[in-house]
């Protein structure tokens, strides 16, 4: 193989490599699991940009950006299960591992906005 074929082979994997960490980090919940949850009075919290959430939000959602999270623990119950979304079920995966280390044992990650059912 030359050096562009090489160049090729390498960037393929690194590619694969991503979508497959990314995929085992976000762990979604699937989406009857989130739809169960939010029938069963979930707390729906958008982990976004108070810009992104001003351009469109889940009905009944509250928003906590990702950054603050951690200082507004107190505003979540722990009670209730908790579904948290984002933009693409990145951010909202980090939100659900800073709860579950806080101690919340009911959170959903459901993806991004576009995963939540209508």
């Amino acid at each position: 193989m030359n050096t562009q074929e090489w160049t090729w082979v390498i960037a393929g994997g690194v590619a694969v490599a991503f979508v497959l960490a990314r995929r085992l980090l976000v762990r979604r919940a699937p989406a009857d699991v989130v739809l169960e949850k939010i029938k069963a009075g979930a707390k729906i919290v958008d982990v976004r940009t108070p810009g992104e959430f001003a351009a469109g939000a889940y009905p009944g959602a509250v928003n906590i950006p990702l950054d603050a999270l951690p200082g507004r623990l107190k505003e979540l119950p722990k009670n209730r299960p908790i579904v948290l979304y984002c933009a693409s079920g990145m951010r909202s995966a980090s939100a659900a591992r800073i709860l579950e280390r806080a101690g919340y044992d009911q959170v959903v990650n459901a993806g991004g906005l576009h995963h939540l059912p209508a």
